[in-house]
């Protein structure tokens, strides 16, 4: 038997429990009405006060009586709890200060039990009656299908078409209060608070005396309900539950030492899985009375982490990590230390009708409470009994291997194996080998001399890998090595472990999930993975071995990891040591039942406001695109400690494959794009899936900016954006047509103009070598004359010293003046000079027009830029005459005095 501790801590006063048919639980609770649907808790208010005082569920209604009110609950389309009062019905007639403290029903009626009145309503009619009692009312009970109730003074009646009917005055409950009523054979059997049982039959009231009455005396009953199997469960004041076979034996006793919650138990109720759920006066807790689990859970820290067990001249040894502790086995007794084993105890071994206890300090032989020395050797791991030598066992201890064997009957250290320092926690004899598991050296096969006293040799065969949690074991003939996420098997011809065998079976499992191998003293192999307990075995009709597993994880077993360890205890029972005690597994009591999962709850929301609920019982409903956010919550109601439910998951239309499994309860799916979706979810209690696919479709609305009208509106702005863009294209190209016609032009205007360019280029070539032609004339114009002149003035001066005929020199002297002043060179050089610089003239002219003839040709000699030497002999003058022809022409230009007359002429 295993329980819940504390599975809703819902204050004070607990006063009734029920479920209803989807397997919700109900408990009429002093802060409402709590609703329980294996994943979580929720409280209703009910109206007219909170405290309420009882409860039943009848098809879909949930009917409560609390102060001053009775009335029912009912689901909404949100899966919510809607309240109805019925007590407004007969408001005028309620008595004051009234309380509901029972109800139960029969067929179509519904009946409220007060401290003085029983409301009667029918629920096809809605009429109310009642039946009342002046003295009071005490319990009211449906008792196959005949409804009892007690009155403290007058007795037990039975109501008869709606009137009450005696049925004994059942003298001793005058001073006593009526706990249950259950139905026998030849009546009914009626518990009392105080006085224990009776029976009412027709032969009056007797005393039903059972073995438990001793232990009952002066225990006060506050609650009770008979089992389905005829068992009864007893909630006591301040005692806890007290659990009866149908004989009348306690089988067992439950307080707050064992993890109850509350010693007083207010109300009890047994669920349609047969789990006994306690009502207390602080906490609910649910009992698995027919779990393949009994925990022993150490809580006071007494006997700490169980590593070993075992059962020896019936007595139950355990050892821990505190020592070794025993009790009798049938005795309801506590467990006792036996003295000089403090420390870890690491194996107990029963050989030769010996108790060996391997231990942190050595090896002890147990005789019931006393333990004597017989290696100091430290860190006993394993005994292993050597073949053909029933006198001698091999052990492995923290630095290596030694030999215990029995000298004139007693048992003590015959030597240490020297050769092999390793700790050997495991070790196997099998054919003439020895092997060591190291977890992090690896498996050695060591081979010693007949007398075991020294090692042949030592093999280290190859492992495939490594890996937590390992061991070595044999099985069936072979050498098996086992780890968390693997299982080998030994090939003695190739010398390493591989996957075939026995192990080939077993891949895959679990995701390789294998964990550590044991063999329980029955023979039997266990395997202990992270969720999973399983065994192995050959199969009955065949050579294969199968696995069975039994879903209890590691986080519940509590486990020492790395330290598993199982007892046969017989009759289908297992010992498994935990972190705190122990639990007994029974395998033949391994649930198998399958579950439906719920889709309890489902919220949407937008970015800026919270959650809101959605009807679970709409179809396909339509969501604002705004309201893309849904949380959804599902749930198994499954009540058993031991049965761990998983979940997995899809959306289609968001991703079409399941998720991972997960014991979340709840999923949030944010910011959704619109479409149609359909949410999927399934589940599995241990390894049994649910029979149900839980489904909810919903629809998120397309937005505004992509609904069918804003695509036909985008389609036709897309037209036109077409249109638009081939009409921009169109001119665009024209565009860019004209353009290369254009550039086409210009290029052959380019060229052409190039080519007129070549030409101009190759007539300005021509026409500056006709300007330098000319140039050249006029130079050489211009020195001819120079040099004539020059030649002139000098036979004129030659003459003018002559003493010859005074008139013919004169004539002479006049040809030769006549030649100097010859209009015909002036004409000549300015014809050559207008040739080179058409537009001086012109240009001087235009600016100063006041100039002379001679003006201009003098200045045509500067812009010669002639000395004056030079341009002496052109105008037949002097130097001096020159120089003052340059002071005047100074002074018609207006030139300052520090211009420069001949830089003047040549910018012009």
């Amino acid at each position: 038997m295993t329980f819940l501790p504390e599975t809703y801590n819902a204050g004070t006063q607990n006063w009734a429990i029920t479920q209803s048919d989807s397997k919700y639980i109900y408990v009429a609770n002093e802060g409402g009405l709590l609703e329980y649907n294996g994943t979580n808790w929720k409280l209703y208010s009910t109206p007219n006060g909170t405290n309420t005082r009882s409860v039943n569920v009848v098809g879909d209604r949930v009917y409560t009586g609390s102060y001053m009110n009775f009335g029912y609950w009912k689901k909404n389309n949100f899966g919510n709890l809607k309240y109805t009062s019925l007590s407004d019905i007969v408001k005028d007639k309620l008595i004051e200060d009234e309380q509901f403290w029972k109800i139960v029903h029969l067929q179509n009626w519904v009946l409220f039990q007060s401290l003085n009145r029983i409301y009667i309503y029918n629920d096809e009619t809605e009429a109310i009656n009642f039946v009342e009692s002046n003295t009071g009312i005490v319990g009211l009970y449906n008792v196959n299908g005949v409804i009892y109730f007690q009155d403290p003074v007058k007795g037990i009646y039975k109501i008869e078409e709606g009137k009450p009917r005696l049925v004994t005055d059942f003298a001793i409950a005058q001073n006593d209060k009526v706990v249950s009523i259950s139905k026998i054979s030849n009546g009914i059997l009626v518990l009392t608070s105080s006085n224990g049982f009776f029976t009412v039959s027709k032969k009056g009231v007797q005393k039903w005396n059972i073995p438990a009455d001793d232990s009952l005396e002066g225990i006060s009953i506050f609650s009770s309900i008979r089992l389905i199997d005829g068992s009864f469960i007893l909630g006591t004041i301040s005692e806890g539950v007290i659990y009866l076979s149908e004989e009348g034996t306690i089988n067992y006793k439950i307080n707050q030492s064992q993890g109850l919650s509350n010693n007083t138990v207010l109300s009890m109720f047994e669920d349609a899985d047969n789990n006994i759920w306690l009502g207390l006066d602080n906490g609910i807790n649910c009992i698995n009375i027919k779990s393949p689990i009994e925990l022993f859970d150490d809580v006071d820290g007494t006997i700490g982490t169980v590593y070993t067990s075992v059962i020896f001249n019936n007595v139950l040894y355990l050892g821990t990590n505190q020592g070794l502790f025993y009790k009798s086995i049938g005795l309801n007794e506590e467990f006792k230390f036996v003295k000089g084993t403090n420390g870890q105890v690491w194996s107990l071994y029963v050989y030769d009708d010996s108790l060996f206890c391997g231990h942190d300090s050595g090896t002890f032989l147990i005789d019931y409470d006393n333990a004597q020395l017989i290696s100091n050797l430290n860190g006993g791991w394993v005994f292993k009994p050597i073949a053909k030598h029933p006198d001698k066992l091999l052990q492995g201890t923290y630095t290596g291997l030694c030999v215990l064997h029995k000298n004139e009957g007693k048992w003590e250290l015959r030597h240490k194996i020297e050769g092999f320092e390793y700790s050997a926690r495991f070790i196997e004899l099998f054919e003439d080998s020895v092997w060591v598991n190291h977890e992090n050296k690896g498996v050695f096969k060591i081979k010693l001399d007949e007398d075991f006293k020294t090692i042949v040799e030592i093999e280290t065969p190859s492992l495939v890998e490594r890996g937590k949690n390992s061991n070595v074991i044999e099985y069936k003939g072979d050498i098996l090595y086992s780890h968390e996420q693997g299982l080998y098997v030994y090939n003695a011809s190739t010398g390493k472990f591989e996957k075939g065998g026995v192990t080939s079976q077993f891949s895959n499992n679990e995701n390789h999930e294998i964990g550590k191998l044991i063999k329980d003293n029955n023979g039997k192999l266990w395997s202990f993975s992270k969720n999973n307990i399983s065994y192995i075995e050959k199969s009955q009709f065949s050579k294969d071995f199968k696995i069975t597993r039994i879903p209890i994880p590691r986080s519940l077993r509590k486990e020492m990891f790395g330290f598993e360890n199982i007892m046969f205890l017989g009759k289908d029972k297992y010992l498994i040591g935990t972190t705190r005690g122990y639990l007994i597994l029974n395998t033949s009591k391994n649930h198998n039942e399958t579950h439906q999962i719920i889709l309890d709850k489902i919220w949407v929301k937008d970015k800026k406001t919270a959650f809101k609920e959605v009807s679970r019982f709409e179809k396909n409903p339509v969501f604002a695109p705004n309201f893309n956010t849904f949380s959804f919550a599902y749930t198994i109601p499954e009540y058993d400690k031991y049965m761990v439910s998983k979940f997995e998951y899809k959306l289609e239309g968001f991703y079409d494959f399941w998720s991972n499994w997960t014991t979340n309860s709840k999923v949030v799916f944010e910011n959704l794009p619109y479409g149609e979706y359909s949410f999927l979810v399934r589940a599995k209690t241990g390894n049994i899936p649910t029979n149900n696919v839980a489904r909810f479709d919903f629809t998120i609305k397309r937005p505004w900016y992509v609904s069918v009208w804003a695509i036909i509106i985008y389609a036709l702005l897309f037209l036109f954006i077409l249109f638009l863009m081939h009409k921009l294209y169109k001119r665009y190209y024209t565009r860019q047509k004209q353009k290369l016609i254009e550039e086409n032009r210009k290029q052959l205007e380019l060229k052409r103009l190039e080519s007129e360019k070549e030409i101009m280029k190759l007539n300005n070539e021509k026409l500056t070598q006709d300007i330098e032609n000319k140039n050249r004339e006029l130079a050489t114009s211009t020195m001819n004359i120079i040099k004539k002149n020059e030649i002139l003035n000098t036979i004129k001066k030659e003459l003018q010293k002559s003493e010859m005929n005074v008139g013919g020199v004169k004539n002479v002297e006049r040809i030769i003046n006549r030649n100097l002043n010859n209009e015909d060179d002036w004409k000549h050089f300015e014809e050559a000079f207008n040739n080179v610089d058409k537009d001086f003239l012109k240009k001087l002219k235009a600016k100063h027009n006041d100039l002379t003839p001679h003006d201009l040709r003098f200045c045509t000699y500067l812009r010669l830029n002639l000395s004056s030497k030079e341009i002496a002999p052109l105008l037949n003058i002097s130097v001096r005459s020159v120089e003052i022809k340059r002071y005047r022409l100074r002074k018609k230009l207006k030139l300052e005095h520090s211009d420069n007359l001949v830089n003047y002429i040549l910018e012009i």
